[in-house]
């Protein structure tokens, strides 16, 4: 039997294995191991111990652990509660003023943790309640939450980014760059909408209570902000610009980030034992699960390729009509709906390295492009009902009185803004390649 038939058995395997509920890391191990064995009696894998230490010996990956280790302690003190708060006061006498705040919010968590479902539960947790208390309509309080949460999957420093460029054989840099423009007009777009929706519909964003407003005087809201939200932007701006101007090495910027970002907790008078127990277990929870999916993917893909697997996705691309255009959309619809069943972490090691020697033979596309499409896309499947993982994080913590219907629901404009904006980035790359060709990249 032909060994490309060996390759589709393997897809069709993992999939199989992956809906009985096994965590998909053992089934990526497991079906690679075993096709390996059936193909070529287990040789295939005296190259896999090169391959894994080729992965944990990588510096750049080393920023994984920093980026979330900075992202959750972020989370776990408090910082961005407090953001929401002041900048919700600060916006509040709009109608949506609440709502803006929380897409404003959901930036700068995007931007400070790049973890999908830590800003998720965050932002459901303090802000979906006091959205419906102040009289929101809950499938807008519920799209907007979702809509910002899901922001850092394209937010630089998002991890999807830094996975991608180890991935692609990509600069950190340059994604971070490509990515800045894009993730800031969709945020703006979000923004648009809400406005549009005040407008029109004020009545389902309301302002926040001018009684409540007025006892909060100006000038405390001011010294607040100065408090509350400026330290966390310089943080930001302080990671971003030096990987983006390449003063910094992603990892060395991750560690002024963690590090940053324990100062900030100190300052705050927010650090407890507990605050930093828990920061750390989690920080080494996700970790643990990231490097694990990545370790165990190299025998997956050393199996696939042996089996000749990437002559198979070629000859499935070359079925494709509409020439470069037709495959790039072909791949981001295969992508989009393996967003429904997989995490990102699994779809960026598993799927993408398939598709990848057949975009490089593309002479004429540009990869960075590629793959801020990918991680667009695949923050599109996240928040696309029934089974956007987005929507399945909320509706884990979401309060009493809130249905999944609600949440389905106020997904949907969110879904086709994300839709227009991926768009837009298709048909003009330069909203992706002009920022990293400005600073040099």
């Amino acid at each position: 039997m032909p060994l490309e038939y060996y390759a589709l058995a393997m897809i069709v395997a993992f999939f199989v294995l992956v809906m009985t509920g096994i965590p998909v890391g053992f089934v990526v191990a497991f079906v690679g191991f075993v096709f390996g064995f059936i193909g070529f009696d287990g040789w295939l894998f005296e190259l896999l111990p090169s391959r894994i230490y080729g992965v944990v010996s990588n510096y750049t990956l080393l920023a994984i652990p920093l980026f979330v280790f900075m992202g959750v302690m972020l989370e776990r003190s408090k910082i961005a509660e407090r953001m929401l708060d002041v900048i919700g006061h600060m916006c509040g006498g709009l109608p949506g003023g609440m709502a803006l705040a929380v897409i404003i919010v959901g930036v700068l968590l995007g931007a400070a943790t790049g973890i999908v479902g830590a800003a998720i539960v965050t932002l459901t947790l303090m802000a979906l309640p006091t959205l419906v208390r102040r009289g929101y309509k809950k499938t807008v309080a519920c799209g907007t939450i979702c809509a910002a949460g899901t922001l850092g999957q394209i937010i630089p420093p998002s991890l999807v980014l830094l996975v991608l460029a180890d991935i692609m054989n990509l600069s950190v840099g340059s994604l971070f760059a490509a990515a800045l423009v894009p993730g800031l007009l969709l945020a703006g777009m979000y923004l648009a909408y809400l406005l549009v929706l005040a407008f029109f519909f004020s009545a389902d964003v309301p302002a926040i209570d001018e009684q409540e407003r007025a006892a909060v005087s100006k000038l405390a809201l001011c010294k607040d902000f100065g408090k509350v939200v400026v330290p966390p932007l310089l943080l930001i701006f302080a990671v971003l610009g030096s990987i983006i101007g390449g003063v910094a090495a992603p990892t060395e910027a991750a560690s002024v980030g963690a590090v940053g970002a324990l100062l900030l907790t100190i300052i705050s008078g927010r650090m407890t034992f507990a605050v930093l127990s828990e920061t750390v277990k989690t920080s080494l929870r996700i970790s643990c699960m990231i490097f694990f999916v990545l370790i165990a993917s190299q025998v997956f893909a050393l199996a696939f390729r042996g089996l000749d697997g990437e002559f198979l996705i070629e000859a499935m691309f070359e079925w494709v009509p509409g020439g470069m255009y037709g495959t790039l959309i072909f791949m981001l619809l295969l992508i989009f709906f393996l967003g429904f069943f997989l995490e990102w972490i699994q779809i960026s090691y598993i799927a993408v390295p398939l598709f990848l020697p057949f975009l490089a033979s593309q002479g004429d596309m540009s990869m960075v492009w590629v793959a801020i499409l990918i991680a667009m896309n695949l923050q599109t499947s996240f928040l696309t009902p029934p089974f956007g993982w987005s929507l399945l994080f909320m509706r884990g913590v979401a309060p009493p009185g809130i249905t999944t219907g609600d949440i389905y629901r106020g997904a949907v404009p969110f879904v086709l803004i994300q839709i227009l904006a991926l768009a837009l980035i298709i048909v003009f790359p330069n909203v992706v390649l002009w920022l990293p060709a400005v600073v040099g990249w």
